[in-house]
């Protein structure tokens, strides 16, 4: 069965070296009076990139603003900062320079401008968005692939609730892509990153849709050489094949691409937003603790599915009289990859202990919104299986 689909991608993408000399140019394509430069910590002036950017716009001779200060997880305190700033200079455009995090923030600034009430409506399922500011992107980490997608994950100070919106309305402008400005990004953000990269592809892999065989085939080729690239640039940070090939697996794997004919799942990641909110943990390196113990609760309804995860991602040899041992090696093997490139396989690895079961109550209560709600789509997930699932991987 395969499941109709309209695929929207409009974000246009300049990729390669100097990339950030057509910054200037493409923003004054849009059309605008001024601009939001928005951005994390110090890493993007450290490194020149917004000396950079501010020089293409002054020759562009576009006025803009600034707002820093963008952490991971992106808050929500930040964004109404943002949304404040915006109104009070009159800004109609937003270029974001960072990663996901910065980006994410960005669109919700921009979904909260037009808005006449509280931003976090949409968020809580007060409101749907109807406008947003037009967003430009710089991208500088290659990861969640907010750049092309129509997400936007905040974090609710108060509370600590991580939730997402998804809405086309938010799909950047453009993107600026040059993989030369990934060169220095520390081991783990660029292991993170992967995995997060791969989870993107593998929440719409596994879909109860599996006869779509073109769209399974791209996302096995993305899925092994993310796998053989981020390998190569944790040992040769400066290697700029492989860095190139991390940074465009990253926006393939969220525009949709890989979900058309397909049904994403996305438990994974709800398990997990829950997850670095109440803990602060890196985003990808949750995944990574939490997705072998979501795929062993699930396996055996969809062992057919697993089975080909194994033999053309992992490359795990078919055992065909025994396929939920294949099933189970794959499961082993991507966990054996997590560990290779530093990332964890449990919750006590990610958090250096236990959590307790206090705690799993509230990670449960926070996914479920207290019980009215499930999860995924491959297999839906109610309250009593997401404890399951946490207590999983808790244990190890």
């Amino acid at each position: 069965m395969i499941k109709d689909f309209n695929f929207y991608a409009p974000t246009r993408v300049v990729f390669g070296h100097e990339a950030e000399a057509k910054i200037g140019v493409l923003v004054a394509a849009v059309g605008v009076n001024k601009v939001l430069l928005h951005y994390g910590g110090g890493s993007a002036e450290r490194s020149g990139l917004l000396g950079v950017v501010r020089d293409q716009l002054r020759q562009a001779g576009i006025a803009w603003c600034e707002l820093g200060g963008v952490v991971p997880n992106p808050l929500l305190s930040k964004v109404r900062e943002g949304i404040e700033r915006c109104r009070r200079e009159r800004v109609d455009f937003i270029l974001a320079v960072g990663g996901g995090s910065v980006i994410d923030s960005a669109k919700a600034i921009g979904y909260g401008v037009p808005y006449p009430g509280d931003v976090w409506d949409f968020w809580d399922g007060k409101a749907v968005p109807m406008a947003c500011l037009p967003i430009g992107v710089v991208l500088t980490i290659p990861a969640a692939g907010s750049e092309m997608s129509s997400s936007c994950v905040i974090t609710c100070d108060d509370g600590l609730l991580k939730r997402g919106v998804n809405s086309d309305l938010c799909r950047p402008r453009f993107v600026v892509m040059n993989p030369e400005r990934t060169y220095t990004l520390p081991p783990y953000q660029t292991a993170a990153g992967a995995t997060d990269i791969m989870m993107h592809t593998m929440e719409r892999y596994f879909s109860r849709y599996e006869d779509m065989t073109l769209t399974d085939s791209l996302s096995e080729a993305l899925l092994r050489t993310v796998r053989d690239s981020v390998l190569v640039v944790l040992e040769h940070p400066d290697d700029y094949r492989h860095r190139a090939q991390l940074m465009w697996a990253g926006s393939l794997a969220h525009n949709d691409l890989t979900e058309c004919g397909t049904e994403k799942d996305f438990a994974t990641h709800k398990l997990e937003h829950e997850l670095s909110a109440l803990f602060g943990v890196t985003h990808g390196a949750g995944l990574a603790a939490l997705w072998p113990w979501w795929a062993r609760y699930v396996c055996a309804a969809h062992l057919n599915r697993f089975v080909q995860f194994a033999v053309n991602v992992m490359g795990v040899a078919n055992d065909f009289a025994h396929p939920a041992e294949t099933a189970e090696r794959g499961i082993r093997a991507i966990e054996d990859f997590y560990r290779r490139i530093g990332m964890p396989t449990t919750v006590p690895e990610l958090l250096h202990r236990r959590m307790t079961d206090q705690e799993i109550d509230t990670l449960v209560n926070k996914c479920s919104r207290g019980g009215t709600i499930k999860i995924g789509a491959m297999q839906v997930l109610d309250a009593d299986d997401m404890r399951a699932i946490y207590r999983m991987a808790n244990q190890g």
